[in-house]
């Protein structure tokens, strides 16, 4: 088994401590770091999304995976700033959080996780996030989307906050919403971009969104 089909074997097995080390390991060996980005993690997590929606895993392991790849993501960032790559998988700037009063944020973690491993540079927030500190991270690093996520009915009214506030700003982002109890009706109800049902829509959804913003087609990765 070569290097970077150990990797994204870990990846699916959301191995963090194995993933990690087999990351610093082709590293120091010598494997580029876009190679180990797009020949081995892109292609683990987006495997785990397909198990996923095929009901061939379930949230406890999509968790570990995402975790997992998140932590080789931040070992793999430095090497691919110092070779100038990290710039160049730059396909959006998107702000995350889970809404004011709500601390669910699990969801929202694996989709920050899902669009990293494909090139979007992510600022997650956190969770209990005021409305304002949405907005005003998004004009700080000239965000393409804003990620609203919440699980419970009373913080949802929050997402139309953030809304209300990004209009008032007079910033051109789009706006996406998800979590448990969030409906395409809701969506449109309160003048989101759209909602995704799970974290491999979510991908989705950013990616279109991202094009629409920027008026442009995004490729994956080899250019499909």
């Amino acid at each position: 088994m070569d290097q970077l089909e150990k990797m994204r074997g870990l990846v699916i097995a959301g191995d963090e401590a194995g993933l990690t080390q087999a990351v610093r390991e082709a590293l120091d060996s010598g494997v580029a770091p876009i190679d180990i980005l797009d020949g081995a993690l892109t292609p683990g997590m987006r495997e785990v999304g397909e198990q996923f929606e095929r009901m061939e895993l379930f949230l406890p392991e999509m968790i570990l995976s995402a975790e997992a790849m998140r932590a080789a993501v931040a070992v793999l960032g430095p090497a691919l700033r110092a070779s100038g790559e990290g710039e160049a998988q730059n396909k959006g700037v998107v702000v995350l959080g889970t809404i004011q009063y709500d601390v669910h944020d699990i969801g929202k973690t694996i989709v920050a996780s899902f669009l990293e491993v494909n090139g979007f540079v992510v600022h997650d927030l956190g969770r209990d996030v005021p409305p304002k500190a949405f907005v005003q991270k998004a004009i700080e690093v000239n965000a393409d989307v804003i990620g609203i996520s919440a699980l419970m009915t009373s913080t949802m009214q929050g997402m139309s906050d953030v809304i209300d506030a990004a209009s008032d700003a007079g910033i051109s982002c789009a706006v996406i919403v998800g979590g448990a109890a969030v409906t395409e009706d809701w969506a449109r109800h309160i003048g989101a971009s759209g909602t995704a049902k799970d974290a491999v829509g979510a991908a989705r959804l950013v990616k279109s969104m991202v094009a629409e913003v920027r008026g442009i087609t995004l490729l994956e990765p080899g250019g499909g």
